[in-house]
């Protein structure tokens, strides 16, 4: 034969080929009505950069990893007559960046509590992040540079929540460091933006304070200064380090604040400081004092006024709460390597009781040993619950429940604020610009949590996810966006749930639980008091997973595609090999699982990794056989977010 016609034969015999459907393993274009593209899907790029010395490409921190640190001493007095909080900071602030500083950039969150606040004008007052018909905010005195003893006055600059310190001379890089002096002071709103207040009780008023004194802004390597001024549904990026506060309050009040109270013997009763020795060393709640005590005057030292004064080590910020309404209950935690902490609640009368905050320390206790055990050691002496006007929110070492939970409510938001203890009070991102790697990682872990708790208490049962996919992707938004721009009514999908279940995905239905449990602790353990971004965490996952999980921060984080599984025709190469089709009909690919159903009723169960797709939307696949297939189901338990259930299922 002619050269030129072995060369047409063969051309002819390959374009043959090409014709002939595939019948293991094989692609095809799907439906017309497939929006998958295994082009867009599996794109070759993900990451924007390289890793560097500071961020390595294995997700950790690099050997020129760097961030400031700031160290607070605190001195204020609360008047509860004139609700009002007046005091002095004295920040020290270390520059470990490899740049010198002309000045320094300080939060002033309270101003969102003046009327003409960004936050007060761009949300109306309206919604549970509006200032509801309150003018306050901080009133700012004396601002100092303190250098040897003596302060030099400077004059700041105010801009919203944000204010601007110049220096006197740059402070240098690689660890140079300033003091700065902040004169205060602000009135107590009574509705702050759902994270401080005042809550009206018979016996007294309680004050949950949070937000109370100027913080300095991040300085990163990622954008230098972080100033996105505070509007209310946007939480908070802050620097690490040692804040010791003294609060001077009446002496009535019960005082509870992040970290190690330093005085007991001076602000307690002596019957109170035997138990608060007491719960210490008690797996069971111990009462401080009781609700029969409460109205007597001998449960408070004979005083006008006292001064608490609290410590907060490696910590980055603290809140605190006071009031002479407070039942006051704690219990000792036991933590991973023999340590041990202190759970502890205070509530009103009007919350006590076995089906409300009666069982609140029991909760803390709960899930703080077990997230300890699971994740990462609890790293605070002591974890305090409040009863209060604040609905659910979170802070080093206490958090601010609502007074009126109660039975799986309370666990239900105790769990979910101590929860935050990880994200963001240990590995410290930035909330403010990234809600869904602190609210979306907690709730993850909130619902391991849940199954874990006193045998399954308040546990899920399982999630039709195939119904819930109709929330996941209700708003077109996704979920990678800055908390101020989401629509307040979808925050809870796109910064919560969504990233929630992402998460859940790849436990459950990608790497399995042994490796993404490995894989989050690798993260964790690497970014423990430190500022990591989204694009660490990705590293991190897919380093210490060992998969390149593009595909999927693709379709689930940067952009909001669906997920539609579906079955196509089942067909039959002869008597003993059925040919099942599968189809990818949305934008996110996914692993499968498949049922096969065959006529003599016994149920085959099939998996197939996400690279079924990676040649397109349509996977074909040999089945041997013994008689006829009845049905074929993908994704027969909804495990996956399938907006389409109709099409999940064949049958003859």
């Amino acid at each position: 034969m002619p050269a030129f016609q072995q060369k047409t034969s063969r051309l002819a015999a390959f374009l043959g080929m090409l014709c002939v459907p595939a019948m293991v393993s094989a692609q095809q274009s799907a439906q017309s009505t497939s929006k998958f593209s295994q082009y867009e899907a599996f794109k070759p790029v993900f990451y924007l950069s390289d890793g560097t010395e500071e961020r390595t490409a294995s997700g950790r921190p690099g050997n020129k990893y760097w961030q400031n640190a700031a160290d607070y001493k605190i001195d204020v007095t609360f008047d509860d007559q004139k609700e009002t909080i007046s005091g002095s900071v004295l920040i020290t602030y270390k520059n470990n960046s490899p740049e010198s500083l002309p000045f320094l950039w300080l939060q002033l969150d309270q101003n969102i509590y003046d009327k003409q606040s960004r936050g007060s004008i761009s949300t109306g007052g309206a919604g549970r992040w509006g200032n509801r018909n309150f003018d306050g905010g901080n009133t700012i005195g004396n601002v100092s540079i303190v250098s040897a003893g003596k302060e030099q006055k400077v004059t700041p600059q105010i801009s919203d929540t944000r204010m601007r310190v110049d220096l006197p001379q740059a402070l240098k890089a690689n660890g140079g460091t300033v003091q700065v002096k902040v004169q205060f002071s602000f009135p107590i709103p009574e509705y702050g933006t759902d994270r401080m207040g005042i809550l009206k009780t018979k016996n007294g008023k309680i004050y949950e304070i949070a937000q109370w004194y100027p913080r300095m802004c991040v300085f990163d390597n990622v954008l230098g200064w972080n100033t996105l001024p505070y509007l209310g549904q946007g939480e908070f990026y802050l620097e690490y380090g040692n804040i010791e506060y003294n609060i001077n309050a009446p002496a009535s009040h019960i005082v509870v604040g992040s970290g190690q109270l330093l005085n007991p013997a001076e602000v307690l009763t002596p019957v109170q400081l035997q138990r608060y020795q007491k719960a210490q060393q008690s797996d069971k709640t111990v009462m401080l004092r009781e609700r029969n005590e409460v109205t007597d005057p001998a449960s408070r030292p004979a005083k006008q006024r006292l001064t608490w004064k609290f410590k907060c080590n490696n910590t980055r910020d603290v809140a605190w709460a006071s009031s002479p309404a407070f039942i006051w209950d704690a219990a000792r935690m036991n933590l991973p390597g023999g340590k041990k902490a202190l759970a502890m609640s205070v509530y009103p009368d009007e919350s006590a009781g076995d089906t409300a905050w009666s069982r609140s320390t029991e909760y803390v206790k709960g899930c703080i040993e077990h997230y300890s055990e699971k994740w990462y050691p609890y790293t605070y002496p002591v974890a305090v619950n409040v009863a209060g006007i604040v609905g659910g929110m979170e802070y080093p070492g206490i958090v601010f429940c609502s007074s009126r939970s109660q039975r799986a409510g309370l666990w239900g938001v105790t769990n979910h604020e101590f929860g935050h203890n990880w994200f963001p009070m240990i590995v410290g991102s930035n909330e403010r610009r990234f809600a869904w790697m602190d609210e979306g990682f907690n709730t993850f872990i909130n619902g391991i949590a849940d199954k874990a708790f006193n045998n399954g208490e308040y546990g899920n049962k399982g999630r039709d996810r195939h119904n819930l996919s109709r929330a996941m992707f209700m708003d077109s938004a996704g979920i990678l966006h800055r908390a101020d721009v989401v629509r307040q009514g979808s925050l809870g999908i796109l910064a919560y749930y969504k990233p929630a279940v992402g998460l859940e995905l790849l436990r459950e239905e990608v790497l399995g639980e042994e490796r993404f449990d490995k894989a989050f602790r690798y993260y964790i353990d690497n970014w423990a008091f430190k500022h990591p971004t989204q694009w660490d965490f990705f590293r991190a996952i897919e380093n210490s997973s060992g998969e390149s999980l593009d595909w999927f921060w693709r379709g689930w984080i940067l952009n909001n595609w669906k997920v539609d599984m579906a079955v196509g025709p089942v067909t039959y190469q002869n008597d003993t090999t059925a040919i099942v089709t599968l189809e990818c009909l949305e934008q996110a690919p996914m692993p499968v699982t498949v049922d096969l159903k065959m006529a003599d009723g016994n149920v085959k169960r099939l998996k197939f990794p996400v690279e079924i797709w990676q040649s397109g939307p349509t996977f074909r696949f040999r089945q041997p056989v013994s008689g006829k297939i009845e049905s074929v189901t993908i994704d027969p338990d909804k495990r996956l977010p399938d907006v389409n259930s109709a099409n999940n299922s064949w049958t003859k």
